[in-house]
């Protein structure tokens, strides 16, 4: 069994087109947890009905998917963004592993038009496979053993995916799946592609010149800060 792991807030508008799309995951015996991280909208009640789990927990992703990960029932642990769409090919791909000791990702590709999002995603894909650092958006997986092992994502604001790559890769070499993962290209859209890659680039330089992701969480969500 896969358990999916899908952390929301405040998504009211699109939960229940999204979660439709996710539907097909649960074939097999497979479950979706959703957990809201305090919504102020209909997000959690109007999820009900396409998830096999909810919860809710404080705000963060980091600790909505660890929240998550403790009522999973599955071997493998795939954590997924809202605006994310996967095959089931894809599941069957990361069961056919076999090992209870794996982590890895997707090749991604961004759902907008724009020529400039092909470049972005070879930008993603390539970065990855050298570094075996992936981002929320590639869909990580993890063994529920390993998860276990390094106590799950640190529980920080922001990075949380930088850091638990950074944490698995010291461990065992990731698996990059050849599958796609789809995932909306929303927000590049609506803070500006170049604006958007140049924001994100200097908020991972000054996270890996040790700059807190507590701190850096501030100018990523302003609207958060007052």
């Amino acid at each position: 069994m896969i358990s999916i792991v899908i952390p929301v807030l405040n998504e009211a508008k699109e939960i229940e087109t999204r979660l439709k799309s996710f539907q097909k995951l649960r074939q097999n015996g497979n479950e979706i947890i959703l957990v809201d991280g305090g919504s102020l909208d209909d997000t959690f009640h109007l999820a009900q009905v396409y998830v096999d789990k909810s919860l809710i927990s404080s705000k963060g992703r980091a600790r909505q998917m660890n929240a998550g990960a403790r009522v999973a029932a599955g071997d493998y642990l795939l954590f997924l963004h809202l605006d994310s769409h996967l095959s089931t090919q894809a599941l069957i791909d990361i069961a056919e592993i076999n090992s209870l000791s794996i982590w890895g990702f997707f090749r991604i590709k961004l759902s907008g038009e724009d020529k400039v999002f092909r470049l972005i995603e070879r930008m993603m894909s390539l970065r990855s496979k050298f570094t075996s650092i992936a981002t929320g958006d590639q869909g990580l997986f993890i063994s529920k053993q390993l998860f276990d092992e390094i106590n799950g994502y640190p529980d920080i604001e922001l990075m949380e995916d930088i850091a638990i790559c950074n944490i698995l890769r010291k461990k065992k070499k990731p698996v990059m799946l050849t599958n796609i993962i789809t995932t909306s290209s929303r927000r590049w859209e609506k803070r500006g592609v170049i604006k958007t890659i140049l924001f994100m680039w200097w908020l991972r330089l000054l996270y890996f010149a040790g700059v807190s992701a507590d701190y850096l969480n501030k100018y990523y969500y302003p609207e958060d800060n007052g």
